[in-house]
């Protein structure tokens, strides 16, 4: 008899889970987007409640697809979209006000005002990151303090705060759990990552009760019982972990030196630093690969902040487009971009530039630039940024001849060969690119003991298609400077 383990992969833009077997393969798959959000300019929210309707619904269409029913399910694991902050009442499970989403600027004059006091360098050194908006802290002190009574309601220990994860896991054990694990809690500015615990003084410095916080396990634990009433069964859920982090597992980056770079909604390149938390000199972040059993993993990330939704918004904001699969076909029409160059700032810029005032710009229009010209230097811009980051880990020290790529993007071979001809760097392509989902589904299995060891799943990696470079060296360096010259436009500080 197989074992099958459920996969909540809570995205973005959607909700996702997936139904796998013991070796890794899919055997369901349920999907649902959800609404955006903007309020004000530079305001990303989404509604909690729909975020958790959609999973219940992604999770019962998943076991379905699979022909099986909760009865089936050995585990849960979760992976999340990070940052994203949410606040609820611990008595009635409610959000005090929306989600504010990873991509929110709102803080922005807070992140500048810390680092005016010279704050920067002490939060770097406990929490690995930077003073930026990306961050859930001072999301979470801008609703403590705009919310009527949120600050004392939070300070009387009446409220909870979590990331989706949290949220999620809350909502799937009816209250019984307020927990996170050690990746997600890295990206709250409020953990120190070297003490592995909630810091008294990051605490202090962005006011935040500790009433609030969850209790920060291993990626992989106990994470108490899913209530019956959602699924019908009480299905233990074994793993918590961030979704960068859960596609580092599911890529099996296990050893110092392995890089995965992800492509969805934004693109995320983790680097393996194994039990070393390497402090960037490149304005890269330092965080939480994985915890398990107490053992951390650390690892250097470089975070782009929009990829995958810049073609997303020449679908559903120029309408240029009518799905994001047409894009291949647009970019192989034309020989080149025509010396346009897509800077997709829309929510600022992330690594290695981190300016949050910066906004998008297309450069080098002319009379005959068309649809295809823009389509092909928005996928382009994809390519461009994570060589930004590739550049910046090779200035911290990292050797690497390939790396391996996953998310929705890397479906699109043209992307594919493009990354590996501007990157100038070998780029593999896993048999199941779902490695989100996977990564979250290996540590709930290594929890429920399916798997042994690391060494037992990295085994059941497959890979499915290389690509080398071909283009030739002065062709690469004259792109490059373009885009670098097209960056310098847009950014502010």
């Amino acid at each position: 008899m197989d074992t099958y383990i459920l996969a909540i992969d809570q995205g973005t833009t959607s909700s996702r889970a997936i139904v796998f077997n013991a070796r890794g393969g899919i055997c369901g798959v349920g999907q649902q987007e959800f609404s955006q959000h903007y309020p004000q300019d530079a305001w990303v929210e989404h509604d909690p409640e729909e975020i958790w309707q959609t999973t219940l619904s992604s999770c019962k269409a998943a076991i379905a697809a699979a022909g099986l029913s909760a009865a089936d399910i050995s585990g849960i694991g979760i992976t999340n979209q990070r940052e994203t902050t949410v606040v609820w009442d611990r008595e009635t499970g409610a959000a005090i006000y929306p989600a504010i989403v990873w991509q929110d600027r709102r803080t922005a004059s807070q992140c500048a005002e810390l680092k005016a006091q010279g704050l920067e360098e002490l939060v770097a050194q406990r929490s690995g990151l930077l003073l930026d908006p990306y961050f859930s802290a001072t999301k979470l002190t801008w609703i403590l303090d705009n919310v009527a009574g949120a600050r004392q309601r939070a300070e009387a220990g009446e409220l909870a705060f979590g990331t989706i994860d949290s949220f999620l896991l809350w909502r799937l054990t009816s209250g019984a759990e307020h927990a996170t694990d050690a990746t997600n809690a890295s990206r709250t500015l409020l953990f120190n990552i070297h003490r592995q615990e909630w810091d008294d003084e990051l605490l202090g410095l962005f006011k935040i009760p500790r009433a609030l916080l969850p209790e920060v396990k291993n990626s992989c634990d106990d994470f108490g019982r899913c209530d019956p009433q959602w699924f019908g069964e009480e299905t233990p859920i074994c793993a918590l972990i961030g979704d960068q982090q859960a596609a580092t597992v599911g890529q099996a980056c296990f050893k110092p030196g392995m890089v995965k770079s992800t492509y969805g909604t934004g693109c995320f390149v983790v680097l393996n630093t194994g039990a070393e938390a390497l402090a960037s000199k490149h304005r890269l972040l330092t965080t939480v690969a994985y915890r398990i059993k107490g053992e951390v993993t650390y690892a250097l990330e470089g975070s782009i902040f929009v990829a995958g939704a810049a073609v997303q918004w020449l679908r559903d904001g120029l309408h240029l487009i009518g799905s994001a699969s047409e894009t291949q076909a647009l970019a192989e029409s034309v020989a080149s971009s025509n010396g346009v160059y897509m800077v997709p700032a829309f929510t600022g810029l992330g690594a290695p530039y981190w300016d949050p005032d910066a906004r998008g710009g297309i450069f080098g229009l002319t009379r005959d630039t068309g649809i295809a010209h823009i389509a092909r230097a928005t996928l382009e811009s994809v390519c461009y940024q994570t060589r930004d980051l590739l550049e910046a880990m090779r200035g911290d020290g990292a050797d690497f001849a390939t790396l391996r790529v996953d998310g929705g993007m890397v479906a699109n071979n043209w992307v594919v060969q493009r990354l590996a001809d501007i990157l100038d760097c070998r780029c593999e392509r896993p048999m199941i690119t779902e490695t989100t989902a996977l990564g979250a589904a290996y540590l709930a299995g290594l929890q429920l003991g399916v798997y042994q060891s690391l060494e037992e799943i990295a085994a059941l990696w497959e890979y499915a298609d290389g690509f080398d470079p071909v283009m030739n060296e002065v062709d690469r360096a004259r792109r490059y400077t373009g885009w670098k010259n097209a960056v310098a436009r847009v950014r502010t500080q």
